[in-house]
């Protein structure tokens, strides 16, 4: 059973698992699942389309699965996915997708601080962390383990790759590949997120692999697609391979050293 504070409005047709509880004057419209032993904090706004996990933290004020705030949009079915376990911090703002995709998301196991704002159409993956009043704009992509300092911006369709860590303020306008660190404005390579993949298990000798392609791949004077090529021949490495999938789907240039 669920607990809900009589002061909230539940529409029944929502479904609710077990051990949910709402708090005071939260709103939940009707096509809404949230999984067993979610907490809904006071005045939150879960929105049609919310697909909510299990044991999920959404305080208060928060706004999941509104409608974008695009002109495209013209009321299509559409939905926020929340994996299991994560943090929505208070006046987080989710949007849900729009008909170029139907959906956004934000996976598992992540903290999603105040103030936060992500776009319709956005994919974010698991495990990563966004601080305070970062702005997420529409049809951007965030791999496992990102970490996002305060205040940073991010351009619409960029890609943040996997392991990264963008510092506060930056704004990201290009896409960052996997397992560095990038910042200042404009947004440059800062080296590796060594501390991070440290942390993550990844071994000395993995990380030394890394950092050299990086060095390949900033340093060489080559462009990006004779490095790229270069990469595949010098390089037997399941994480520089990562890397060289990265390249290969990135729409936007690359940060710059």
């Amino acid at each position: 059973m669920a607990n809900i504070h009589p002061t909230a409005i539940v529409d029944p047709k929502a479904k609710l698992g077990n051990n949910v509880s709402v708090g005071p004057y939260s709103i939940i419209e009707g096509n809404v699942e949230i999984g067993e032993g979610t907490e809904i904090g006071s005045h939150a706004c879960i929105y049609d389309g919310a697909r909510i996990g299990k044991n999920v933290k959404i305080l208060q004020s928060a706004a999941v699965s509104n409608i974008p705030q695009d002109l495209k949009y013209a009321g299509e079915e559409a939905y926020f996915y929340v994996g299991d376990n994560t943090v929505i911090r208070e006046f987080v703002t989710l949007h849900k997708g729009t008909v170029d995709t139907g959906y956004s998301k934000v996976g598992k196991n992540c903290l999603v601080m105040a103030y936060v704002h992500v776009a319709h159409d956005c994919i974010i993956g698991d495990n990563c962390i966004i601080a305070n009043s970062v702005q997420v704009a529409g049809h951007v992509k965030i791999d496992d383990w990102a970490i996002l300092g305060g205040g940073v911006l991010i351009h619409q369709f960029s890609t943040i790759g996997e392991h990264c860590m963008i510092a506060g303020g930056s704004q990201v306008s290009r896409d960052v590949p996997p397992y560095v660190m990038a910042g200042n404005l404009p947004i440059k390579y800062s080296g590796l997120n060594s501390v991070g993949l440290k942390r993550r298990g990844f071994t000395n000798e993995d990380i030394s692999t890394i950092k050299d392609a990086y060095k390949l791949l900033f340093y060489s004077g080559l462009n990006t697609s004779d490095a790229k090529e270069k990469l595949i021949s010098d390089f037997d490495n399941e994480y520089v391979t990562k890397i060289i999938e990265f390249l290969n789907i990135s729409q936007r240039s690359l940060i710059k050293k």
